[in-house]
């Protein structure tokens, strides 16, 4: 049977094969894509929030970025608990991301799915997206969970 009597050019199964084999080698693309609503939430004068968004959108992260004034009873509802809170709070996919958390581990979040409210990067670190400065050690990534804080990664 020649090309046309099968009715699919050569060309065409071959892209096939291409986009089935690019989705299968890259789930966190796949899940960072799939991502519904990303909405990050900061104080009206932070500029290092917007930085972070920026950050997630040049990465593939679509972002909506709302400033308001009662940060502190939006981490509280979302079980945010004082030690894990950061600058901002992410709101992606029935997950909360505190904080400057990298972006690996925003994307390994979405593919993997854990059964935990979401994760943290305390704090301002230096050197983490969208802040300034210099990275003086590795960061420490917390589960925003139940119980004791345990360590999501460590980047």
């Amino acid at each position: 049977m020649n090309r046309i009597q099968s009715g699919i050019h050569p060309m065409m199964k071959q892209r096939r094969v291409l986009a089935v084999f690019l989705a299968l080698a890259t789930p966190g693309m796949a899940a960072a894509q799939a991502a519904q609503t990303a909405i990050l939430y900061k104080n009206p004068q932070c500029e290092c929030c917007d930085a972070y968004a920026k950050v997630l959108e040049r990465s593939g992260i679509p972002v909506t970025v709302k400033a308001t004034s009662t940060l502190t009873a939006l981490k509280r509802e979302h079980g945010v608990p004082g030690p894990l809170q950061g600058c901002h709070t992410l709101l992606i996919d029935g997950y909360v991301v505190e904080g400057h958390v990298p972006v690996t581990q925003v994307k390994r979040l979405l593919t993997e799915r854990p059964a935990i409210k979401g994760i943290s990067l305390p704090g301002m670190p230096a050197g983490s997206p969208g802040m300034d400065g210099v990275k003086a050690e590795p960061f420490t990534i917390y589960e925003i969970g139940e119980g004791e804080p345990k360590i999501f990664a460590r980047e």
